[in-house]
């Protein structure tokens, strides 16, 4: 997973840096915010706060108020960081709907500005409302659930700038769709824009919570949760970031976890490894089991499963490797914070 710089033609790639540890940023399943914990190995964590909210979901989830799904990088130059949140709270509104999404943007990991779209309003929250609309009538969205990034050199604005960050989630419409599908839209450099969603493949049946990693093979490679046909995280791979995707492979993880339902797939390697390693929310259980996986270099071959350790309610996330300065900096500020609220 090196860096890629902006160079047309080069493949899409989130900048990976840093040889000292493992931030694990995820909602919290003791409320809908988000929540750290840091790691050295990758599989034992500390909570950050005491597994509190690292910053307040009222002011930066400005649709419900709840923020779940948080997916976690640095931005494409390598000075700041980006995430992007599902903007839902199942706690107040009772209901698996939401209406939009929030992106949110740092220098230092501690102190976030972010942008909400919500989607019920239509192509004017869009950058290009011109632009062709995948439905006829937003207003009676149903779901935008789980987006994640990945930083795009190729991606051409109208403008004749390059590079943009494509958020890829799923959505329903139940008024137009018969079941969730993944759809992707472009976010600009100032991670503020976004562009309309289009329709990033459909197999026929619901699928969410994808992820999204370039191989050394020069494939995408993309884990994902199928809702429709035979239930599971499974895996499929495409020469392109936007299209191409072919139907997942159907007897590599499918029976992992035997008949316990997972979802919310994770994606990261070990400093030094060419391997993977693949969390998951194992939700079926109760409690539930936040999982890492081993896999191959290929991101397959996925065995031996053990739990989390250290993290307080882990849930649906991501995980980003850290420089030393990061690591301690984040430290330093929990305990302040931490000795503060005392």
């Amino acid at each position: 997973m090196a860096a890629m710089g902006c160079a047309v033609g080069a493949q899409g790639q989130n900048m990976v840096k840093g040889d000292y540890g493992y931030l694990y940023c995820h909602m919290s399943d003791r409320g809908e915010f988000t929540a750290y914990a840091l790691s050295r190995d990758g599989y034992h964590y500390e909570d950050l706060l005491d597994g509190e909210a690292v910053m307040d979901p009222q002011e930066h989830a400005r649709i419900e108020g709840g923020q779940r799904d948080a997916y976690i990088t640095r931005s494409y130059d390598g000075r700041g960081y980006v995430m992007v949140t599902t903007d839902m709270c199942v706690a107040k509104s009772h209901v698996w709907d939401n209406y939009g999404i929030d992106l949110l943007r740092s220098d230092d990991l501690i102190h976030w500005q972010s942008v909400t779209f919500d989607y019920r309003l239509g192509p004017q929250i869009f950058c290009d409302p011109q632009s062709p609309s995948v439905y006829r009538d937003w207003s009676t969205i149903n779901r935008v659930w789980a987006p994640q990034i990945f930083w795009d050199p190729n991606y051409r604005w109208p403008d004749g700038e390059w590079g943009g960050y494509m958020i890829y989630y799923s959505m329903l419409n139940r008024q137009e769709e018969a079941y969730d599908r993944m759809y992707y839209s472009y976010a600009d450099k100032s991670f503020t824009r976004l562009t309309q969603p289009r329709l990033l493949f459909d197999w026929g049946y619901a699928t969410i919570d994808a992820d999204i990693n370039l191989l050394n093979d020069g494939l995408y490679h993309m884990l994902i949760k199928k809702e429709g046909g035979h239930p599971g995280i499974y895996t499929a791979t495409s020469k392109h970031l936007t299209h191409g995707w072919g139907e997942p492979v159907e007897d590599d993880y499918v029976s992992f976890e035997g008949r316990k339902n997972c979802e919310g797939s994770s994606a990261f390697q070990l400093i030094g490894d060419s391997t993977w390693r693949v969390a998951y929310i194992q939700y079926s259980d109760s409690p539930k089991h936040y999982r890492i996986c081993k896999a191959d270099e290929h991101l397959r071959g996925f065995h031996d499963p053990v739990d989390i350790e250290g993290v307080t309610a882990p849930q649906h996330g991501s995980f980003m490797r850290l420089t030393k300065k990061e690591y301690r900096r984040l430290q330093k500020w929990s305990r302040r914070m931490t000795a503060a609220r005392r």
